[in-house]
């Protein structure tokens, strides 16, 4: 249980990634057991839930801060001419 908590709380998108692909590389290396393999696969699949989580509030995050820019933002300059020959 305690690792749910630390999968759950204070968890870079970063440390999650890593951890994932830490796991990964044990188990297709097959330098685990079977039943580490079936522990190790619960754990991704949390780290990937988390991992999404926090793409998913960026991605909030960004969509609120391009919305507030929409409103602001000016042309400070005219594009370059294209010539079409």
């Amino acid at each position: 249980m305690a690792k749910d908590k630390i999968v759950a709380k204070n968890v870079t998108f970063e440390q999650a990634l890593q951890k994932l692909e830490t796991i990964v590389t044990e188990i297709e290396q097959g330098k685990v057991s079977l039943e580490e393999s079936i522990e190790k696969y619960a754990e991704g699949t949390k780290l990937i839930t988390k991992c999404r989580s926090i793409l998913d509030q960026a991605e909030k995050k960004i969509a609120i801060l391009s919305s507030n820019e929409g409103s602001e933002l000016q042309v400070s300059g005219d594009l370059p001419e294209q010539d079409e020959s």
